[in-house]
C-alpha cells in the first residue's frame, strides 16, 4: 500500500500548509511520486480553487489535476449526509484517493474542514476518513498566545481521542509557540508520552510568516488601492491608529507598520511618506485611509508626482471600526508566493526532527539521486561553507528576486554590479523584497577598483596587443570586471547570462581565469534532472568537434563534476554503434577517447562507443554490452560534437519535461557560469549554488 501522512489540526489556523509543504518537500528528496489530498474542501466562490491544493500542486507541481487532489465538497456531503449517506461519502472519498494512490509512492492529507453542527460527528468522520485511507496520523497543535500548560492539555485530549478510536499516530507537531517556550514545551511532551515512540517538535511562532501583506488587507477589506501598486506585496507587522498629531505619532512608529488615519488628515499623510522616506525613522508598510471623505486634490497631486510612494489603501468606513476590522485580517501562504514558500521549507526544517520524521515513515528506496534531493543537496552544500559571488546583471529583475531569496535564505554572499539608483527602481517596479542595505552594489565606473582592475587586464593580455585605453574600456564592461572580481579574489565566483550572451560571459574568463594547470579546455555539462533521476550531459554548449582527447579530458572533467554534487559517475561516451559492432572515423574517434580516459583516470568508470539505448536500458544493454558495469545504468553521458549534445539535451528537456541546470562549465581555475537569457528565478538560484560549491 501507499505510504500516507494525514495532518489532523485541532482549531483552524495552526499552519497546516507549513507542515504540508516541509512534509511534501523532505519526500520529494526521496520519490518523486508524491500526491497531495484533501477529502472534503470548501465549495469554490467565485470560481477560485482551494487555496492550500492550488499552493501545493503549483509549487511542486505535482503531476495529479485539481479535480483529482479531493474527495468531496461540502455541498456534496450536506446532501449525503441529509440522506443519512456516510457510507457513501466514504466510498466517494475512497475512490478519489485510489486513483490518485495508483501513481505515488506517498500521499500527504489534509484532514477536513467539513464543520458539522455536532464537533464530534466531524472528529469521528475525519477518523473515519483517514482510517479507511490507511493514513496514519500527524497532530497539529496551534500555540499561539498559548501556555505550556494549556497546549500540552489540549494536545493529550486529542491524542487520547485518536487513541481510543485505535488510530496510529506518528508523532504531535506543535505550531506558532512562543520562543522562550520552546525547549520546555519539548520536553515536556517528552515527559507525556515518553513510552509511545513519537515524533514531538515544537515550531516558533514566525512573525513574517504570520503577517499580511498589503494585498491581502486590500482584498479582505475591499479597499481601494489609490497609490504603490508595486508595492502590495510589503509585509504588515503591526498597526498604527494615528488620530493624534503628527509629531506624536512619528514616535509610535516601527518597522512595516501599516498607518491608519482619516483621509482628510493631510499632515499624517504628508508626515508618514516623509518618515517612510528617511534613514532615521523605519520602512514602513503603507498607508489605510478611512472615512466616506476624498482625498483633498492638493495632496492627490502631491503623492501623484512620487516617483514610487507607499502603498494607500482607501476605505469608506470610519476609523475605529476600521482597526477592528484589521483584527480580523489574516495571513495565508499562496500559490507564487516564493518568499513565505521557501520561509516555511526552512524553518520546517529546522524546527522538526526530520531523521526521526523519516524513520517513522515507511522507507522509500528509489535508486539513483531524485531532482527535489539533488536539489537539497545544492543549497545545503552551498551554505555549509558560505562563499561571496558576483552577479553582473544588477539591473534584470530575474535576478534580483534570485538574491532576495539567496540573502533570506543565508545561502551566499552577493555582489551586484550596476547603478545602485537603476537597481533600487527594478526593486520598487517589481515589488521585490529585497533591502539594498543589506547588499554589495558595485558601478564599476565610480569603482576604486578600476584603476587596479585595468593594470591587471593590460598585464594578462598586453601581449597580444592590448593597450591601456583599451583594457580600460575593456573593464567598465560588467562581465570583464565580474570575472576579474573572481581572479583577484575579491569574490568567488560570477554567475552571468541572463542578459548576456554566452560568449560575452565565457571569453572574459577564458581571457583572464583560464583553465586549470591539469586541463588543456573549458567545457560545459547540464545537469538533466528527470522526473525520478539526474544524469549529467557533457560537453552541449562549448566545444563544437572535440578531438579524442578532448573528449577524454570531457569525460574525466563531467565525471568530477558529477561526484562534486553527489552523482556517482557511470560513464558513457556515445556514438551510432555500441562496442565493436560499428567502423568509421566517428566511431574511432569515441573509441580512442574511452581509452585515454580510463588510461588517465582508471578509478573511473567508462563505456564507449555505446549508443543511447544501451547506456540507460538494462534489456538493451544485456544484448549489446553484456559484461559492461556502465551499459543500463550510466549517470553522465558524453556526446561526439555539440550538434548532437545541444540538439538532445533540448529535445530531452523539451519532451519530458526535465529541468536542465546548466550550462555549468568545467576546467576553469575558478567558477564562472552561464546562464540561459530564458532562465527562471530557480535556474538562477541553483546556478549561484552550484557556483558556490565550485569555489570550494
Amino acid at each position: 500500500m501507499t505510504n500516507s501522512l494525514y495532518i489532523s489540526t485541532i482549531e483552524p489556523r495552526s499552519g497546516k500548509s507549513l507542515i504540508a509543504l516541509g512534509i511534501i518537500e523532505l519526500i520529494l528528496r526521496k520519490t518523486t511520486k508524491v500526491g497531495f489530498f484533501r477529502p472534503i474542501i470548501q465549495d469554490p466562490i467565485d470560481d477560485q480553487p482551494d487555496k492550500h491544493i492550488d499552493l501545493i500542486l503549483s509549487h511542486f507541481k505535482l503531476p495529479q489535476t485539481y479535480h483529482d487532489s479531493f474527495g468531496l465538497l461540502y455541498s456534496e456531503v450536506n446532501n449525503l449526509m441529509g440522506q443519512e449517506k456516510l457510507d457513501e461519502i466514504l466510498d466517494k472519498i475512497i475512490t478519489k484517493y485510489k486513483k490518485l494512490e495508483k501513481n505515488c509512492d506517498f500521499i500527504v492529507c489534509e484532514n477536513s474542514d467539513y464543520v458539522a453542527e455536532n464537533a464530534a460527528f466531524a472528529f469521528d468522520l475525519n477518523v473515519a476518513i483517514a482510517k479507511n485511507l490507511g493514513c496514519s496520523f500527524l497532530i497539529l497543535g496551534n500555540g499561539h498566545q498559548k501556555s505550556i500548560e494549556d497546549i500540552s492539555i489540549s494536545l493529550k485530549i486529542v491524542a487520547d481521542a485518536y487513541r481510543e478510536k485505535h488510530c496510529k499516530i506518528l508523532g504531535i507537531i506543535v505550531n506558532k509557540v512562543a520562543l522562550n517556550d520552546v525547549k520546555a514545551l519539548e520536553d515536556s511532551l517528552q515527559k507525556i508520552y515518553t513510552d509511545n515512540h513519537y515524533l514531538f517538535s515544537v515550531i516558533p511562532y514566525d512573525k513574517k510568516l504570520d503577517s499580511p501583506r498589503v494585498r491581502e488587507i486590500a482584498e479582505q477589506l475591499k479597499a481601494q488601492v489609490l497609490y504603490g501598486h508595486n508595492r502590495l506585496d510589503n509585509l504588515v507587522f503591526n498597526y498604527l491608529v494615528a488620530a493624534m498629531q503628527m509629531q506624536h505619532a512619528i514616535t509610535h512608529l516601527d518597522d512595516n507598520y501599516l498607518v491608519v488615519t482619516p483621509s482628510d488628515r493631510g499632515d499624517v499623510i504628508i508626515g508618514t511618506l516623509q518618515a517612510h522616506q528617511s534613514t532615521n525613522y523605519p520602512n514602513l508598510a503603507g498607508i489605510l485611509l478611512t472615512t466616506e471623505c476624498q482625498l483633498e486634490s492638493s495632496i492627490d497631486r502631491l503623492i501623484g508626482g512620487l516617483a514610487d510612494p507607499l502603498p494607500i489603501l482607501w476605505v469608506d468606513t470610519y476609523t475605529y471600526p476600521t482597526a477592528s476590522r484589521l483584527q480580523t485580517v489574516y495571513s495565508s501562504l499562496k500559490a507564487g508566493d516564493l518568499e513565505k514558500i521557501n520561509w516555511s521549507i526552512e524553518i520546517f526544517d529546522e524546527s522538526v526532527n526530520l531523521p526521526k520524521l523519516e524513520q517513522l515513515i515507511n522507507d522509500i528506496e528509489v535508486d539513483g539521486i531524485t531532482p527535489k534531493l539533488f536539489t537539497y543537496n545544492l543549497i545545503q552544500q552551498a551554505k555549509s561553507k558560505k562563499r561571496h559571488l558576483v552577479l553582473p546583471e544588477g539591473k534584470d529583475p530575474r535576478i534580483l528576486q534570485a538574491v532576495a531569496i539567496l540573502t533570506s535564505r543565508d545561502i551566499v554572499n552577493i555582489t551586484l554590479l550596476g547603478e545602485k539608483a537603476r537597481i533600487e527602481q527594478t526593486i520598487q517596479n517589481n515589488g521585490i523584497q529585497l533591502d539594498l542595505n543589506n547588499l554589495n552594489i558595485i558601478n564599476p565606473v565610480e569603482s576604486p577598483y578600476l584603476e587596479d582592475y585595468t593594470q591587471t587586464l593590460y598585464d594578462l593580455r598586453k601581449h597580444k596587443g592590448l593597450t591601456l585605453e583599451s583594457a580600460k574600456d575593456m573593464m567598465i564592461d560588467v562581465s570583464y570586471f565580474g570575472t576579474m572580481m573572481v581572479y583577484k579574489g575579491d569574490a568567488d565566483g560570477m554567475v552571468s547570462g541572463a542578459i548576456h550572451t554566452t560568449g560575452h560571459t565565457i571569453r572574459p574568463a577564458l581571457q583572464i581565469i583560464k583553465t586549470k594547470p591539469d586541463y588543456k579546455l573549458v567545457s560545459s555539462v547540464f545537469f538533466m534532472c528527470l522526473p525520478d533521476k539526474v544524469l549529467v550531459y557533457g560537453d552541449c554548449a562549448i566545444n563544437p568537434n572535440p578531438t579524442a582527447e578532448q573528449l577524454a579530458e570531457i569525460a574525466i572533467v563531467s565525471a568530477e563534476t558529477a561526484e562534486t554534487f553527489g552523482i556517482i559517475p557511470k560513464v558513457a561516451l556515445l556514438s551510432y554503434s555500441s562496442g565493436e559492432s560499428g567502423k568509421g572515423e566517428d566511431v574511432e574517434k569515441v573509441k580512442q577517447a574511452t581509452i585515454i580516459a580510463k588510461k588517465r583516470r582508471p578509478d573511473l568508470l567508462f563505456e564507449g562507443p555505446i549508443q543511447y539505448d544501451a547506456a540507460v536500458d538494462m534489456t538493451v544493454a544485456a544484448q549489446k554490452i553484456p559484461d559492461s558495469k556502465v551499459a543500463g545504468q550510466a549517470t553522465v553521458f558524453i556526446f561526439p560534437d555539440l550538434n548532437t549534445g545541444n540538439n538532445t539535451y533540448k529535445a530531452v528537456q523539451r519532451e519530458t519535461g526535465a529541468i536542465a541546470i546548466g550550462p555549468i562549465l568545467q576546467g576553469l581555475k575558478k567558477p564562472v557560469n552561464d546562464l540561459s537569457r530564458g532562465c527562471t528565478v530557480e535556474d538562477i538560484i541553483n546556478t549561484v549554488a552550484i557556483t558556490a560549491i565550485q569555489s570550494n
